[in-house]
């Protein structure tokens, strides 16, 4: 029965249902504002920080045990000055308030996600005061007694505590909440730097209450001081930097104010402090919020950008597999030729043809090598079990550049082989497109220099394709053609496409998780040369 109860709770005739463990939040909350009014005063008021923090916690089906327990609080605190201060301002001022504060709240709610730190310097202000206006507009239409103290300055106190009670305790929510949404099953670690610059900002406020009274004016100086590691944890870690410091900045500022722990206990001095911190605390909270939203963003394309050469260099291989197996069928349709002209060849022979035999073997020869040449420009399958280097040195491309009789002889230095396949493939297309665009576009002669090695712990090359001219330049078209045609596979690993003056100079990088050398390959084991 105790067990059903607690799960189903108690049904009455109004069709509300009250909830046990609804019952215990409000009493918990109850405790929580009764603990929080014995640190408080007007100018550092914790009760407004932990009213907001409790809304922005709990779902809205909740808020009534909520707004149960404040009254519950409020009935504890005011009922013996219901005799001086009159029945009507004890009931008329305690059922206002946490109904005030919960629908600015609910109001402010759904938007404080897209934008954390201005939304909740609004909701701060707003609800500051809000809370101050019901304070000191039921005081001043239902005491019996006006107040002693002039009202600019009772609302300047409320204010100004308020606001600087719910910058220390709802930041602190919203980091929960976010937490939640992250869906971390964890709170991570704070790292070493981290609190190491909030001990120096309790530090700071210690030494401020324990000044001897000959250097009490050092005070101030030391509790503004404080403000500097809560900016260094904002610029470190944008929002949940200024999240951590701006709270623990106004806790232990309030905590060290001398106070006799009334409501209407002030100290000038550290109300003025606190007046620059609100506003440093503000800005703080607004700047960690303008970094992390750029910070997110920039993550966020820099994932997209990511995907997008994730996908071109997956695209660019699914090419190279397919241009591998026509290249490995047209070798087979050679092989096939080949076999069937020496079958030919062999027959003409035994019919007493030698000649005619003889001249089919020469030609064959002739016509076998050239297609196994255009073969390999279909894809360089010598690449694969000799390198990049010696694939430019002995296969279809490097008769198709001599014939040209415009390019030098190639300078090639460094190990290839300690490249993945698919690098020196990528390095190989980029190469012969850049030559081609040069022999259709310039008159100069050309030369070719390229040299593997290592820089940042990844394995890359460098290919330079130049004039060998030093005073012909490149023309604007040239340039236009080049930085289009051979930026899709430089981009794809992690390289540039850059043309300066004569030349045109390709960076291509092996991605850090995939380094290995190419399989079959005669390889110097000894470190490559670094290249820049």
């Amino acid at each position: 029965m105790l067990v059903n109860w607690w799960k189903n709770g108690l049904q009455l005739k109004l069709q509300m249902r009250i909830y046990p463990d609804g019952l215990l939040l409000a009493a918990l909350y109850a405790l929580a504002c009764l603990a929080a009014r014995q640190i408080s005063v007007d100018q550092f008021n914790l009760l407004a920080g932990i009213r907001v923090a409790a809304l922005l916690l709990f779902p809205t089906r909740l808020w009534p045990y909520l707004i149960l327990g404040e009254y519950a609080h409020l009935a504890q605190v005011r009922y013996p000055l219901v005799e001086k201060y009159g029945t009507a301002w004890a009931i008329i001022s305690s059922a206002l308030l946490m109904p005030t504060v919960a629908l600015i709240v609910r109001l402010h709610r759904n938007l404080l996600p897209e934008a954390p730190g201005a939304r909740l310097l609004l909701l701060a202000a707003t609800t500051s005061m809000a809370a101050a206006s019901i304070n000191i507009g039921t005081a001043q239409l239902l005491w019996p007694v006006a107040s002693s103290i002039p009202l600019p300055t009772r609302a300047a106190h409320q204010i100004l505590g308020n606001f600087i009670g719910i910058l220390t305790v709802a930041p602190l929510a919203l980091l929960w909440l976010q937490r939640q949404r992250q869906r971390l099953n964890r709170i991570p670690p704070l790292p070493i730097a981290t609190t190491g610059l909030l001990l120096l900002m309790l530090a700071l406020g210690l030494s401020a209450t324990q000044l001897p009274t000959v250097h009490e004016g050092l005070r101030p100086s030391l509790q503004l001081m404080m403000a500097l590691p809560a900016i260094v944890l904002t610029c470190l870690y944008g929002w949940r930097g200024a999240v951590l410091g701006v709270p623990l900045l106004n806790l232990v500022v309030g905590l060290t104010m001398p106070t006799t722990g009334r409501a209407w206990s002030f100290d000038s001095e550290t109300f003025t402090v606190q007046l620059i911190l609100a506003v440093a605390g503000s800005a703080l909270l607004a700047l960690g919020s303008t970094i992390s939203h750029y910070y997110h963003r920039y993550r966020t394309r820099d994932l997209h950008s990511r995907q997008v050469i994730s996908l071109t260099k997956t695209s660019h291989l699914a090419g190279e597999t397919d241009l591998r197996h026509r290249a490995l069928e047209i070798n087979r349709i050679g092989d096939g030729i080949d076999a069937y002209l020496s079958e030919t060849a062999d027959w003409l022979k035994r019919q007493g043809h030698g000649e005619i035999a003889s001249s089919l073997i020469r030609t064959s020869s002739l016509y076998s090598l050239k297609f196994r040449e255009q073969a390999s420009m279909v894809y360089p399958t010598a690449l694969e079990h000799v390198g990049l280097y010696l694939a430019l040195q002995v296969g279809g491309i490097s008769e198709a550049w001599s014939n040209t009789g415009s390019i030098a002889q190639p300078r090639l230095v460094g190990d290839p082989c300690r490249l993945t396949v698919p690098l020196q493939l990528a390095t190989y297309r980029t190469l012969t497109e850049a030559v081609s665009l040069l022999l259709q576009n310039e008159s100069s002669q050309i030369r070719v220099n390229a040299r593997c090695g290592r820089a940042g712990g990844r394995s890359g090359i460098v290919v330079v394709v130049a004039l060998l001219d030093p005073r012909h330049r490149l023309s604007e078209a040239t340039r236009t053609l080049a930085i289009d045609r051979l930026s899709g596979r430089a981009l794809a690993y992690g390289g540039t496409v850059q043309c300066r003056h004569n030349r045109i100079r390709m960076i291509l990088m092996d991605s850090p998780v995939f380094q290995r050398s190419v399989p079959g390959c005669s390889t110097d084991h000894t470190a490559p040369p670094p290249f820049r």
